[in-house]
């Protein structure tokens, strides 16, 4: 192109120059006479860079829960609007940043979280909200309602508490342990603080929690933390991010991660660790770090067996409990009108049979209670004339008494 160049300088060029500079170049001739011009009027000899295409992080994004489908992410850019690269070029660069070291997750592995968070995001979208009325007065209220000493709410349609099961026509029972529980989770509203709730396995702790949260006042929100087992703090990163229901995929980094959660934890809400004495003491700490973060207002709810004594490997956490809150056992002077009130198949027994079976079997854990009462109504759905009499109360308590 030098050479060519001189002699256009010099008015010596002619079409024999042209074409045989295209022969070793091995392009057209028209291609040379392109170059030769663009040497005139912009004074570059060497090629115009093309402009290279380049995909943002939403475009990834948007990729990337479509499951590496380039023509949804296309489908999309159409829809947003404004310059669209074609079909075949997002092929390319797709490809080109693969093969350059760019990852994409499975589409099995995104379809199934992208199903998950729908259906976390449809079931937040169906949860009951508490009531509405009132005015400064309620609004100003910053526990749940109380619970009285004659409450039973009803387990079907209208009344349920949502995660809890129950046999079918039983209804929940407003205990004494029920109100302490409700008291104490109130106080810690108040306060935004914390609260551990504790007791022997099958004493209705879950179930007293999640009554004592079923109303809670305007403005607050209560989110439920499942611990899986064994936890780590980042599957425990995980699992606050996952009940939070928050929009996206989980972020790659604990520090983006920790900013996302403690930003939606920004407004009043009550935080459930439910089997909390899974939690290790790194995990307790994590726990802790949301609940001091200067952003954040949760009042934190610690549930389980043995929760006491998980918190006390931490004392950090434990010296800022505000109340330790334990479920006992069914006092024996409550068992008959709790167990009538649950179902109404016990009150056609007699209550000195209620006191046996609560002696020789149940012991005041409600969890036992219920599973006779499963065993009870099998029984006289699957047994003809069947009579609830100690002979076959005998029979139910066997399956359910645990072998010595």
């Amino acid at each position: 192109m030098a050479r060519l160049l001189e002699l256009d300088a010099a008015g010596a060029l002619t079409t024999a120059h042209v074409r045989a500079g295209a022969q070793v170049g091995g392009v057209n001739a028209r291609t040379v006479w392109r170059w030769l011009d663009a040497a005139r009027t912009e004074g570059r000899v060497e090629h115009r860079p093309r402009a290279r295409l380049e995909l943002s992080d939403q475009a990834w994004e948007v990729l990337a829960q479509a499951g590496g489908n380039v023509s949804v992410l296309h489908r999309h850019l159409k829809d947003a609007g404004g310059e669209v690269p074609s079909l075949a070029s997002l092929y390319r660069v797709v490809r080109r940043d693969v093969e350059a070291g760019r990852v994409l997750p499975d589409r099995a592995v995104v379809r199934r979280e992208r199903e998950e968070q729908h259906t976390r995001q449809a079931l937040a979208d169906l949860a009951l909200a508490g009531p509405r009325e009132g005015g400064a007065a309620k609004a100003a209220v910053r526990g749940p309602r109380p619970v009285p000493a004659s409450a039973v709410l009803p387990s079907g349609e209208g009344g349920a508490v949502a995660g809890v099961v129950l046999p079918a026509g039983a209804r929940l029972v407003g205990t004494s342990s029920v109100r302490a529980v409700a008291e104490a989770v109130g106080q810690a509203m108040a306060a935004e603080g914390a609260v551990c709730v504790f007791g022997d396995p099958g004493r209705g702790k879950t179930v007293a929690v999640r009554m004592a949260l079923h109303e809670v006042p305007p403005g607050w929100k209560v989110t439920w933390v499942p611990v899986p087992v064994r936890p780590s703090v980042a599957g425990m990163r995980r699992a606050v991010f996952d009940a939070l229901a928050l929009p996206g995929r989980f972020p790659h980094t604990s520090a983006r991660a920790d900013a996302v959660v403690a930003g939606a934890l920004g407004e009043a809400r009550v935080l459930v660790v439910d089997e909390a004495q899974r939690l290790s003491v790194p995990c307790l700490e994590y726990l802790q770090s949301l609940w001091d973060h200067p952003g954040t207002r949760i009042t934190l709810v610690l549930c389980g067996a043995g929760s006491e004594r998980a918190l006390s490997r931490l004392p950090q956490l434990a010296s800022r409990v505000g109340g330790w809150q334990e479920v006992p056992r069914l006092a024996v002077t409550e068992v008959a009108a709790v167990v009538t009130g649950f179902h109404p198949l016990w009150r056609t027994v007699p209550a000195a049979d209620l006191a046996w079976i609560d002696r020789s079997c149940a012991h005041g854990t409600f969890r036992t209670w219920a599973a006779l009462t499963a065993h009870l109504q099998n029984a006289l759905l699957t047994t003809a004339d069947a009579a609830v009499d100690r002979a076959l109360l005998g029979r139910l308590l066997r399956r359910v008494a645990p072998p010595l």
